[in-house]
This record gives C-alpha cells, structure tokens and sequence, in this order.
C-alpha cells in the first residue's frame, strides 16, 4: 500500500459535467491506499478462501426486480460488445449486452476466461462483492473525497492527473479509449480491453491505474454535492474553473427512479475506463463520478481499497 498524506484540496468542477459541480473545499486525513487495482490473482484468493459467489454468479432475487422476465433473473453481467459501424446518438446503449454467464471468471461471457490475465483487474464485480473482498482481507472501500484526493497525487491545479495535456507528447498516460467510439479501437495506448496494473506511470503519490483502466467502487452514497465550503475565487482560478453558475442548493438523493437504476442505491463511482473517450465519457479526470447502482456490475468496474489511521489502533 501507499501512504496518502494529509491535504486539502478543491473537489469536483464546474467545467465539466453536471455532477461534478459544485466545486468545494476538501480536508481529508492521511490514509494508506492499494498501490494497484485488485486484481484477478488476489480475487481468486479471497474466493478459494471464503467459497464467496459474486452477484453475477447467483440468480437476481426476483422480489428486487418486479415484473423482470425470468430470463433477465439468471446468473448475468453487462459486457461491451463494440458494432461494426458508427452508431447515431439516439443509440447511447447499443454497445452493452446483459450476457448470461458473464461474470469475474468469464469476463467476456460463456467461453472466455482469466487464463494469463492474472494481473489485471478483477472486473464484473458488484458493490456489495468489492465490499466483502474488503472486509475479508481487513481493509475498506475509499469514501469519494478519499480517492479524489489521492487521485489527484498532491496535483490540483490541471486538467488531468498529470498536467493539461491528454497525451503529453503523444504519450497515452493512462488506458483510455482512443479512435472512434464505440466502433473503432485504434488501441494507441496498446489495450483494447482492460490492461495489467501497473502499465502506465504513477500519479505523484505512487498510484497505478488511478485513471482510466475500469471504474472504482467507493463507499459514498451518490447524491449532488451539498453546500459546503466554496474554495475562494483564488483556489477556483487556479483550478481553470470556467466561471459556470452553479446553484448551491441543490441536491440529490442516491436513488433516482428516473435513472437506468430505477429504484435501486447508487453509489459513487470514480477514475473512468477503458472505455472513456473524448467523443463519449470524459471521465477520465479525478473530479468526474458517476452514479453506479449497487446491483450493477460490468466489464469495466472494479476497485481498490485502503486503510484509516483510526482502524489501525
């Protein structure tokens, strides 16, 4: 694990999407965090250990989807299966399949295994399968701020991670999407899929794959941020904030019946993906979250964790 000093720092944006705002001001105390991502290889253990089944491996109780037709019940995960041509806008999921017996195993579906893939990320992982792998090996899951801030390794005041650039030089800083989304993977960054931990450079503190690779669970609920303390005009000039209105009132619970969720939890979701590209999901910064309900797990989530100074006394 690496130490994550204690800091402050201006979380969120008003320069980007709607979720992100409003920007405010962060303390967050010092933490130990997991270098990498966890990976297949260290799932696996837990699992041979416990006998634990992820949510993709068992039947969806039927009481929590109401009116679901018994095929959509079964054992399943959600797996991005890229068309063979450019789709208009008005198809904004024709690039995601709930497939029947995609789970962290079979990562693309019924055929497909982890075989070789020992470092990569372990992936198809719900919140409640990241939340017992770290419960089991005495850790937690990161609160929103706690990655943000270690995310942003001790660099505030940029558009990435690593300065303003997405590809400084032409360097690709982090396993995104490049090319034409979602038909066309020009792989630039060699990786068309998820890549082993550890590929592309650390941030500041020494994290890998803190950006881009797939999403991270955290343990906060997902809700507009709250008023809380506005960083001064300085803080917010130094961020490149755009200077947007944002109304400070507003607020948001964690489920959204109006949301793909419906009435399921969400929680925050962090870092981006293989899947993040200009055209689509620039998500590929510290400040952007995505609401992600509990139930849910994918192709390209999965997580890390750390450990509070005030859990280790």
């Amino acid at each position: 694990m690496v130490w994550i000093p204690e800091g402050s720092f201006v979380m969120g944006s008003n320069c980007h999407y709607p979720e992100e705002a409003p920007a405010h001001q962060r303390h967050v105390q010092g933490f130990w965090m997991d270098r990498s991502l966890v990976t297949n290889a260290q799932f696996r253990r837990f699992v041979k250990a416990t006998g634990y089944r992820t949510q993709s491996e068992i039947p969806a109780d039927p009481a929590d989807y109401p009116g679901a037709r018994p095929d959509l019940l079964q054992p399943a995960s959600i797996v991005f299966v890229p068309p063979k041509s450019a789709l208009g806008p008005a198809d904004p999921y024709r690039w995601w399949r709930y497939i029947t017996g995609a789970n962290w195993r079979h990562p693309e579906g019924p055929g497909s295994s982890i075989k070789g893939r020992d470092r990569h990320p372990v992936v198809h992982v719900a919140y409640a399968d990241a939340a017992a792998y770290a419960q089991w090996i005495g850790k937690q899951l990161p609160r929103e701020e706690e990655w943000e801030w270690a995310a942003w390794g001790g660099r505030t005041q940029t558009e990435f991670a690593w300065g303003d650039e997405l590809y400084p030089a032409g360097v690709t800083m982090a396993n995104t999407f490049q090319g034409d989304f979602p038909h066309h993977n020009s792989r630039l960054d060699g990786y068309a899929g998820t890549s082993p931990v550890g590929m592309f450079p650390a941030n500041g503190f020494g994290l890998l794959d803190m950006i881009g690779n797939v999403w991270e669970w955290t343990d906060s609920w997902f809700r507009a941020y709250a008023p809380l303390q506005p960083p001064g005009p300085a803080a917010l000039a130094a961020s490149g904030c755009c200077g947007e209105t944002v109304d400070w009132d507003s607020r948001q619970a964690s489920i959204d019946p109006t949301s793909q969720h419906a009435n399921m939890p969400r929680k925050v979701v962090k870092g981006g993906s293989f899947l993040c590209a200009p055209s689509y999901c620039r998500r590929y910064r510290p400040a952007a979250r995505m609401a992600q309900g509990i139930d849910t797990s994918t192709c390209h989530m999965g997580f890390r964790c750390i450990v509070r100074v005030d859990q280790l006394t």
